[in-house]
């Protein structure tokens, strides 16, 4: 008998009830998958040794980055290269899927009220 579940990162994203708060729903070698409901801005900051990449699944992104800023729509993808600083934008609620580095942390090198710690990241999604 199989414990193999289907995952639906989209229903996932949008049964979160915390904006800016990513969870993990999975692992893959040494990566995180991770999903996240956002709005606004997080904040300006990097991961000097890890690269992140954003998916939409729903709404738009604009990650601003010092050398110009990049526009996702559903379905867009994007990698923030390791080093780069940038700040995440999103004027409407918005969807994420994101894959990063099991060492990367929430804000790279800032703290602020919107940083969410690996436990945080790891909490059950809600309804689980």
């Amino acid at each position: 008998m199989s414990t193999a579940k289907a995952i639906s990162p989209a229903s996932a994203a949008a049964a979160l009830t915390e904006l800016w708060s990513p969870r993990v729903l999975a692992e893959v070698d040494d990566a995180y998958v991770k999903v996240a409901k956002v709005k606004g801005n997080l904040a300006w900051h990097a991961h000097p040794d890890e690269d992140e990449l954003f998916l939409v699944l729903r709404g738009h992104l604009r990650i601003e980055m010092e050398a110009g800023a990049v526009e996702l729509g559903p379905g867009e993808m994007y990698v923030v290269p390791k080093g780069v600083r940038h700040n995440p934008v999103a004027d409407e609620e918005c969807h994420l899927l994101l894959i990063e580095k099991r060492s990367t942390l929430h804000t790279g090198d800032v703290v602020t009220e919107k940083t969410r710690s690996l436990d945080e990241q790891l909490r059950p999604l809600p309804g689980e």
